[in-house]
């Protein structure tokens, strides 16, 4: 089962209002989940979160910025994950290579 964390809690340690995390939800950047009438934030996208308000907050940027820096970090993930994989293909080809 995934941990999840009151919005409210967030907010309150974030200082940020519940407003500006329902408009990440609506933008797609983060997902909250409603529990009782409770919304709740997964534990897993603390660090988005996190990434999120220092973006807004602190360097001014607003959230069709955001949603296109997470797109573009999100891109350069899958790239250095496509990447790793490549390195350990060629290193398996090149010890085939020196074994013969």
């Amino acid at each position: 089962m995934k941990k999840l964390i009151p919005a409210t809690e967030l907010c309150a340690n974030y200082n940020i209002g519940i407003s500006f995390i329902r408009s990440l939800q609506e933008s797609g950047l983060i997902e909250i989940t409603t529990v009782e009438e409770t919304e709740y934030i997964y534990v897993n996208q603390l660090k988005d979160l996190e990434r999120i308000v220092r973006l807004y907050f602190e360097l001014d940027i607003n959230l069709e910025g955001i949603e296109t820096i997470n797109h573009l970090m999100q891109h350069i993930d899958h790239l250095e994950e496509e990447i790793a994989k490549l390195r350990n293909r060629l290193r398996l080809y090149e010890e085939t290579e020196q074994e013969d």
